[in-house]
């Protein structure tokens, strides 16, 4: 029977030039030095700030997880250096974050500029499709699954080393026909469809990260500290470009599912600090919780205990107390995710209305200050 509602093929999808979008943010202008004095933050904040840097102190003197997972717009206000300072210091031992936070990041590394008028944009057609990002996020993903990388290590790697090198097709060829069922067939075969589909040659293709020094993905692949991207499948503007592929997207989040995993498994007597991640952050996080009490249970082993949850976002919390116990069903504070789901996952959760930069800002001054 005919597909009355056939997929649309979006390869026909008109790319646009990234230096011709009217972007919203310069990082000259964005940027926070974490050298300058912050502004202060509330009382009620700079106790958290206090009690998260002893935390963190902590973990790293007992060898625990240090996990930091953020939202895109830790980057797009301009919380790079803050972020790569901790990782400088050996103060996070994970990073973790959405599709949304990869895209500026690379966008800031490429071209100094990101953010666009979503409802400008929608209108005419253009939201999200500018060549330069959707073509070079998959090309780090293609490339880097030859590999078995994930999202975050593919996509830093790429603007670490200005790019990638791809092989020849009749390489591709070989291996598929003599290892039909290697682990990395599929990604051989999405690799070589890809190169014929959009015309991408064999060898080095060299793409400039100007200002790769201030990428956090970068910077998380210089010092081997696993950032880890879990996006969804179309969330992302990456979407909207001929090259899109959802199997490409999905493999290489997949095996950052499994890092994560494997850094939660670290989390007893650890931190779990999370900044403006209301919806990534907490779902992924419950998840990997669960793989990891799993396995530890079949091999007679107690699950993760004595973790340490600072939830950080502008949201009131529902002006509910957290520490104290869950909100009922028929209170709107119920249905905060961010919220919610931390404080089902052990350990100790404390919630914290503040103004996300501001709020890593201070962090990072007092871990300055106690020492580490």
């Amino acid at each position: 029977m005919p597909d009355s509602n056939p997929p649309l093929d979006l390869t026909r999808l008109k790319a646009q030039p990234l230096e011709t979008r009217h972007s919203l943010s310069r990082l000259e202008e964005i940027l926070v030095e974490p050298t300058d004095a912050p502004r202060p933050c509330p009382p009620s904040a700079a106790d958290a700030v206090q009690r998260c840097a002893t935390a963190i102190r902590d973990a790293r003197r007992r060898g625990a997880t240090v996990l930091l997972i953020y939202g895109a717009h830790l980057i797009k206000n301009g919380g790079q250096l803050l972020l790569n300072q901790l990782m400088d210091r050996g103060l996070v031992t994970h990073l973790a974050t959405n599709g949304a936070g990869t895209i500026h990041d690379w966008e800031f590394s490429f071209l100094g500029r990101s953010t666009e008028s979503v409802r400008d944009n929608v209108a005419t057609g253009t939201f999200g499709a500018w060549d330069e990002t959707g073509r070079n996020i998959h090309l780090a993903l293609l490339a880097g699954g030859l590999r078995d990388e994930g999202y975050g290590q593919a996509l830093g790697r790429f603007i670490y080393e200005d790019g990638v090198t791809l092989p020849a097709p009749e390489e591709l060829e070989t291996a598929l026909r003599q290892q039909p069922a290697h682990s990395l067939a599929p990604a051989r075969a999405e690799l070589l469809q890809a190169m014929r589909l959009h015309a991408l040659a064999p060898g080095r293709h060299m793409v400039l990260h100007p200002w790769r020094n201030t990428s956090v993905l970068a910077q998380a692949t210089r010092h081997g500290v696993p950032l880890t991207v879990h996006p969804g499948i179309g969330y992302d503007i990456i979407a909207v470009h001929p090259m899109f592929n959802g199997a490409v997207i999905g493999r290489a989040a997949a095996v950052d599912f499994r890092r994560f995993t494997a850094a939660v498994e670290g989390l007893d007597g650890g931190v779990v600090l999370s900044i403006g991640s209301a919806i990534m952050g907490p779902q992924v996080f419950e998840k990997s919780l669960s793989c990891v009490n799993n396995l530890r249970l079949q091999d007679a082993r107690p699950i993760v205990t004595g973790h340490h949850f600072f939830v950080v976002d502008l949201h009131d919390g529902g002006n509910w107390d957290w520490t104290v116990a869950e909100p009922p069903k028929d209170n709107p504070a119920y249905y905060l995710r961010f919220c919610k789901s931390y404080s089902r996952m052990g350990g100790t959760m404390r919630y914290v209305q503040c103004d996300n930069i501001l709020f890593l800002h201070h962090l990072f001054r007092t871990l300055e200050r106690i020492g580490h």
